[in-house]
């Protein structure tokens, strides 16, 4: 296949926002979604949208989903976007200097600043603040931690940054925040267990923790009302995924 680029995506149940984030990315040369089984249009609206899907019959977790999606793609840059995400046009600039060779590609991997959103309220402070995510990378060499939640891309230095922004609109709702706050504790507390941490006492002492850093000294309370909404999802998400780590039942799969 000759091109510069290919963008890998993951999804399920993710209709409502692929459009979104697939158009930011059509200036890609492949675009690849690997969609785990959704009961709605989010096959069907990539498809259209010129995407190569494939669906899995199972969940392996995030890590492991999305080096199905890296071992699709064809070109030598890839990048790796989530479906609640969508690339700024500075950033899609920024990019296409990188892997077309207008400027020269100094490193092997790029970060990029990303700016999140919840329930519509682009948030400046506390624990969702703006963080850099390393997304572009060659694909020579790279892959993602096996991971069941949390994955980072395993990718050689040297690492550079771009300007430009990953656009992040992750929660919808109050209750779209709660499902996916116990969602993401689940699979952590498996991953917890398996390094033999948790416990009730260890779930209080993080969740405290947690609550304090984002609220308090990262001024999560200068958000407002969803700052503080935010700090308490954290910290209650935090406490469950100790909480469950350390008792003994099923936690099943995420």
């Amino acid at each position: 296949m000759s091109g510069f680029l290919s963008v890998a995506v993951i999804t399920k149940n993710e209709a409502h926002r692929i459009e979104r984030c697939l158009r930011s990315v059509a200036f890609a040369d492949q675009v690849v979604v690997v969609d785990s089984g959704s009961s709605d249009d989010t096959v069907a609206v990539a498809r259209r949208l010129g995407a190569e899907v494939q669906v899995t019959p199972d969940w392996p977790g995030f890590g492991r989903q999305k080096n199905r999606a890296l071992a699709a793609c064809r070109c030598p840059w890839v990048l790796s976007i989530d479906a609640d995400e969508e690339v700024s046009r500075e950033l899609r600039e920024a990019i296409m200097g990188v892997v077309r060779g207008e400027r020269h590609a100094a490193a092997n991997g790029y970060w990029i600043r990303r700016s999140s959103r919840f329930c519509g309220q682009t948030i400046r402070f506390g624990l969702w603040r703006n963080d850099d995510v390393l997304r572009l990378f060659q694909r020579e060499g790279a892959r993602f931690t096996d991971d069941l939640v949390h994955e980072r891309v395993i990718c050689a230095e040297p690492l550079g940054h771009l300007r430009g922004t990953l656009l992040h609109d992750s929660v919808d709702s109050i209750e779209d925040a709660r499902e996916k706050t116990f969602r993401y504790a689940r699979a952590g507390a498996i991953q917890l267990r398996a390094r033999g941490k948790g416990g009730r006492f260890s779930a209080w002492t993080h969740a405290i923790w947690s609550f304090v850093r984002g609220y308090l000294l990262r001024l999560g309370f200068l958000d407002g009302r969803n700052g503080l909404i935010l700090a308490c999802l954290t910290a209650q998400g935090t406490y469950w995924r100790y909480r469950w780590a350390g008792m003994q039942h099923d936690l099943g799969e995420n």
